[in-house]
């Protein structure tokens, strides 16, 4: 639960992270947090933790579609590059210091 404190996780985060209930996150935080110790009244609102899932989930997606279109554009690579070595005998992948093709 350190996480929440660090402002890592929100409650809800760490609720589905561990398969908690809320109200079983929020008793630890009045219990055991630095928070209780200092006097603070915990409130998160619940929408702006859904929002915040939201959004990580909305980047994940971004970041699989830029690592699909990365895979891709590699599949595509090794395909010209062997192509390119089995009809014109060029190794696309050697190293730089080698001959240039005539």
């Amino acid at each position: 639960m350190h996480e929440y404190e660090r402002g890592e996780y929100t409650v809800l985060q760490i609720s589905r992270l561990f398969q908690l209930s809320d109200v079983t996150v929020y008793n630890w935080i009045y219990r055991y947090s630095t928070y209780n110790r200092k006097g603070y009244k915990v409130v998160e609102m619940q929408e702006s933790g859904q929002d915040k899932v939201k959004q990580l989930e909305n980047r994940i997606k971004e970041l699989e579609q830029a690592l699909g279109q990365k895979q891709l554009k590699l599949d595509y690579w090794e395909v010209i590059s062997r192509l390119a070595k089995e009809k014109y005998g060029i190794d696309i992948e050697k190293n730089s210091d080698s001959q240039p093709s005539k």
